[in-house]
C-alpha cells in the first residue's frame, strides 16, 4: 500500500469463495448498497462481490448491466474459485491504472502497476482498455457500454512500451497506450 493513492484506495475480500482486489471509489455507493441489499457498512469491495454473484446465480443476467451500472473511478479483479471464473472490469474513463498481458507460459495476467508485469508479459503488455470487461464465462474482453461491438487489438505504434491499444467496432479507439 506504500504507491496507494488516498483517492483510489485498494480493497481486498474474499466471501463464499470468491476474491476481489478493487481499486477506487464509487460514486453511487449508497444507491448500489440499496440495490443488493446490503449493509451501510459495506464497502466498494464488498459491492462488487455481491453483483458478481448476482450475475453469476442469476444468469443469464447480462454482465454489461451489473458493471454498466457502477459510476465513478474503479478498477477490479474478481476471481471466483468455485467456478474458476476470472471477471476484470475498467470504469469507463480509465482513471485508475491497469495492466494486462499474456506471460510467457501462456496466463492472462493483471496488474495496477506496469513495471510488475514488463517480465513476465514482455510486448504483450498493455493498458486494460476503459469501459470494458474481461470475463472466461463469457469468453474474453467486451464493451459493457456497446457489449455488441466487437473489440479488436490494434498494434501499438511504440512497440517498445505497449503492445496494443483496443478499438470497438462503431466507436472511437479507447486510449489504452501511454
Amino acid at each position: 500500500h506504500h504507491k496507494e493513492s488516498p483517492l483510489l484506495p485498494r480493497s481486498f475480500a474474499v466471501k463464499d469463495e470468491i476474491f476481489c482486489l478493487f481499486e477506487g471509489a464509487l460514486d453511487n455507493l449508497g444507491s448500489l448498497r440499496q440495490q443488493y441489499g446490503l449493509a451501510k457498512s459495506a464497502n466498494e469491495v464488498i459491492l462488487v462481490i455481491e453483483a458478481y454473484k448476482a450475475l453469476r446465480d442469476r444468469a443469464p443476467y447480462p454482465p454489461n448491466h451489473v458493471v454498466g451500472h457502477l459510476s465513478g473511478n474503479f478498477a477490479f479483479v474478481v476471481f471466483d474459485k468455485s467456478t474458476s471464473t476470472l471477471f476484470v472490469a475498467s470504469d469507463q474513463y480509465g482513471k485508475v491504472p491497469l495492466y494486462w498481458g499474456i506471460t510467457a507460459d501462456g496466463y492472462v495476467a493483471f496488474a495496477n502497476d506496469a513495471d510488475l508485469l514488463k517480465g513476465a508479459c514482455g510486448k504483450s503488455l498493455a493498458s486494460f482498455p476503459q469501459g470494458c470487461f474481461f470475463s472466461t464465462a463469457v469468453g474474453g474482453l467486451r464493451s459493457y457500454e456497446n457489449p455488441k461491438h466487437k473489440i479488436t487489438a490494434v498494434p501499438a505504434a511504440d512497440e517498445e512500451i505497449w503492445g496494443a491499444t483496443f478499438k470497438v467496432e462503431g466507436s472511437a479507439v479507447f486510449a489504452a497506450t501511454e
